[in-house]
């Protein structure tokens, strides 16, 4: 006879794995109607001219840059309140993680750090639990990569006004401000070696370039990185602290949002400019002779180590060293970038083929994904259909459509947990009634 708790137990799956095919089917049908941006012609003005069509009902803000050859060849500008322009600064949600990802190599570059050593070896202020398997695998090349076996999901959605921010330490133990979905926890769940998309591996970075280099991390990347690349306008303070002109903040119906300040600044809330990113998406650019077109801060051999493929997905080169590799770019490389998503509703994104020096820059609020949906359809306009990736497999497009439906996600699994408490309640009483027939 099965007892009442297993009976118990074995129904509560039965509702659980209900949430989860809900949640699976709900986001699979989200992703594969997502709209695309068609895009008349080949060239910058037909994008541009395709970003003004698509834009003309956003509900939000949106600055767009278009580079060909390191100039500036295109832009589009467009609020509901405000006007933003070039120099309006915007949060980067993980975008931020491509910046980080240059502090690190700054260490890197002056012996501070060893890329294949273990993570442990420069923290002083925190520790990875102890799992099944081996800390000393999660290197700092495995952190940059995604590739340390790190199952937190973050997934950061922030602290709003007047709530206190945690300490870095403890939001490593566990994320108060972790997004739906998530565990929050940073921990080594699986083997390392394996690509999994981490925010909070770039959390454990932050915390160790603090570490190594004495100084906060807002003021050693403003030191190292930004002000050397002349991104004045840039900054990792908390809720953008001393800087003006930011962007508003808009909910995907037009509605004031909040805005929301992170103690994982690393990974989620780089603030900055459109103007600023030109500045760093060009600083990848080789001039003729082989050297830095834009001001040096890290060598071209660190940014080539950078776009080395070091994960694959599916069979396809996946990610370097802070960027995701998109594409190849027929010169032996890949078009590299990031995309990124805060709550409620800011989208970025920045490809970059760091050979001929074409990019897009998109930055918004007011919209999940229309800075992603731009992206895509510059990268369309370069790349060959079958080197296209999936748009699947990116976890930004994913995070969007699951805030994009998230009304639908909750609405199921609170009528799945209702009907389900129904279900068990009158099964369990059927089955006392059962009993006491028989007795």
């Amino acid at each position: 006879m099965v007892s009442r708790s297993l009976q118990l137990a074995r129904m509560a799956g039965l509702v659980l794995l209900a949430m989860m095919l809900w949640v699976a089917a709900v986001t699979a049908t989200a992703l594969l109607t997502a709209e695309k941006i068609s895009v008349a012609g080949t060239d910058s003005a037909s994008l541009i001219d395709a970003a003004k069509t698509h834009s003309a009902d956003h509900a939000g803000n949106l600055a767009l840059i278009l580079i060909d050859n390191g100039r500036v060849n295109g832009t589009h500008f467009m609020s509901i309140g405000r006007p933003v322009n070039a120099d309006t600064i915007f949060q980067m949600a993980s975008v931020s993680k491509w910046v980080t990802a240059w502090g690190v190599m700054t260490l890197v570059e002056a012996g501070k750090i060893d890329l294949d050593a273990p993570v442990s070896r420069y923290l002083r202020r925190w520790r990875l639990p102890p799992t099944s398997y081996d800390n000393d695998l999660v290197t700092v090349r495995r952190l940059l990569s995604h590739t340390a076996g790190l199952t937190d999901g973050l997934g950061y959605c922030g602290f709003a006004p007047g709530q206190p921010v945690q300490t870095l330490e403890a939001s490593l133990t566990k994320a108060a401000d972790a997004c739906p979905f998530t565990d929050g926890t940073v921990a080594v769940g699986t083997r390392p070696g394996g690509w999994q998309y981490s925010g909070g591996g770039y959390s454990l970075l932050q915390l160790m370039i603090e570490d190594v280099s004495g100084q906060s991390f807002a003021d050693y990347m403003d030191a190292a990185v930004l002000k050397p690349l002349g991104m004045h306008r840039s900054t990792f303070r908390t809720g953008a602290e001393g800087a003006t002109d930011v962007a508003e903040f808009f909910d995907i119906d037009g509605s004031p949002a909040q805005h929301f300040s992170y103690t994982a600044s690393g990974a989620a809330s780089l603030y900055s400019s459109a103007s600023d990113l030109t500045r760093f998406v060009n600083a990848h650019r080789p001039d003729p002779n082989g050297s830095l077109a834009e001001r040096r801060v890290l060598s071209p051999q660190s940014l080539e180590a950078m776009r080395a493929p070091q994960a694959e997905l599916l069979g396809r080169s996946h990610w370097g060293l802070g960027v995701r590799l998109y594409a190849p770019n027929g010169a032996g490389g890949h078009i590299i970038g990031h995309d990124g998503g805060n709550a409620p509703a800011v989208n970025n994104s920045v490809r970059l083929d760091p050979v001929s020096g074409n990019a897009i820059i998109a930055l918004s609020t007011g919209g999940n994904s229309i800075a992603t949906q731009l992206a895509s359809a510059w990268l369309r306009q370069r790349v060959a259909p079958a080197d296209l990736p999936e748009e699947g497999l990116n976890p930004f497009a994913i995070l969007a459509q699951l805030w994009g439906v998230r009304r639908w996600i909750l609405g199921g699994a609170i009528l799945i947990v209702l009907g389900g408490v129904i279900w068990i309640w009158r099964s369990l009483s059927l089955r006392r009634k059962e009993r006491v027939a028989r007795n």
